[in-house]
């Protein structure tokens, strides 16, 4: 995407301060042959968020875009692809409602001894040499989703199985995904017709209470909503845990204060989603009509790619951007995006990634089990992460 950065993947901070201090939006194409305007500045990047020029739905992108992006699954409005990332209002307001009822502080503070309890479980299953992605972020946040939707405790080992194949950016992986998506889409559908039957306190069952109540959806609409939580919740809320954790890893003494001052978890997860952000850029966003950014008026219908990881490290808005601080008080990062689509789940993954990194930590000596430079790094435009973070620590 942006040649003459080498380990751009890995690191790609170098490539976005260049472009940040060229200021406006730069055209960018990936291999797959969408492109877009990358938006990499805090202002710009923030008030793009929030700009109702800027549709989510790609019906609106050129016809040269939509044939190279069909298929993704989370910006394509076919099958499964009617929901909050690719709607706008009132269509979206809408549909938020719906399910917004359930993800209240007060609702989710009933999880949070679930997580916790799960994390400590995990943590203590682990020993030297384990994946802390396999072995503990994947299959904590495949819980949590288990419990939002209110899957049957006998039902997780599949559902779990499934989810990972369907959510896998990895090319190896890409056969498997058809298969999982189907045997998903199945045991969903089934599970919304028991919900109907015998209603939970679960998300699933308060989507279809909103609809008796007049936020009707459709049977499409429904299960799409459903797809959402499942792929952005479970990819991005892993890739918060696996890649905090490696961070720390990169700054032990960073990690060693977190260690000594366990009441620091709360503005320390705020900072890691600043200074490595699990979402690297935002879903796309096209021009409904002529917009300004930057100082650049981009056409009616391109497209347009925030970038999340490149504005958290603005030195115009961040004093210090690029040094990680855990006591960082004025955070006010864009990870969980800003305006009307502002992350529904951005309190369920603050509780989780929480729960998860404050038993990390507790791991005595941890540390990265292979050298940095051998870590294989998520194929995903929109979240970052390693693949697998092989982790070593001692006795307790």
């Amino acid at each position: 995407m942006l040649p003459g950065y080498p380990g751009l993947v890995a690191d790609p901070y170098p490539a976005y301060a260049d472009l940040r201090a060229a200021g406006a939006p730069h055209l960018v194409t990936m291999r797959s042959g969408l492109y877009g305007w990358l938006v990499t500045r805090y202002d710009d990047a923030r008030a793009a968020l929030a700009d109702p020029r800027l549709s989510k739905d790609p019906r609106h992108a050129p016809a040269d875009w939509q044939e190279a992006g069909r298929g993704r699954p989370l910006e394509d409005r076919a099958g499964l692809g009617t929901h909050l990332l690719t709607t706008d209002p009132p269509e979206h307001t809408r549909l938020r409602r719906v399910v917004s009822g359930y993800f209240t502080p007060r609702r989710l503070a009933r999880l949070r001894p679930g997580i916790e309890s799960a994390a400590r479980a995990l943590a203590a299953g682990l020993s030297p040499g384990d994946d802390l992605v396999g072995g503990f972020a994947s299959p904590l946040q495949s819980g949590v989703i288990g419990d939002v939707l209110g899957v049957p405790a006998d039902d997780r080992t599949d559902f779990r199985r499934w989810t990972a194949a369907v959510v896998s950016s990895q090319p190896g992986e890409a056969d498997a995904r058809p298969a999982a998506l189907r045997a998903l889409g199945t045991y969903v559908s089934g599970l919304v017709e028991a919900k109907r039957r015998a209603p939970g306190d679960d998300v699933i069952s308060a989507m279809i209470t909103a609809a008796e109540e007049g936020d009707r959806l459709s049977g499409d609409e429904l299960l799409s909503m459903i797809f959402l939580l499942l792929v952005a919740g479970y990819e991005t809320t892993a890739g918060l845990v696996a890649l905090g954790t490696y961070t720390l890893l990169r700054h032990p003494e960073a990690l060693e204060l977190l260690r000594e001052r366990p009441e620091l978890i709360e503005p320390a997860v705020e900072e890691l989603l600043r200074h490595d952000s699990p979402v690297e850029l935002a879903t796309w966003r096209f021009a409904l009509e002529p917009v300004e950014i930057g100082g650049v008026v981009l056409p009616a219908g391109q497209p347009i790619l925030v970038a999340p990881a490149a504005a958290n490290r603005d030195p115009r808005r961040f004093a210090e951007p690029d040094r990680l601080d855990l006591t960082r008080s004025d955070n006010a990062h864009l990870s969980f995006g800003h305006g009307p689509h502002y992350c529904l789940g951005a309190l369920l993954a603050r509780l989780v990634g929480r729960a998860a990194l404050a038993e990390v930590v507790r791991l005595p000596g941890l540390a990265l089990a292979v050298p940095a430079e051998r870590l294989r790094w998520r194929a995903s435009l929109t979240v970052r992460g390693p693949v697998a973070l092989p982790v070593t620590f001692g006795p307790a």
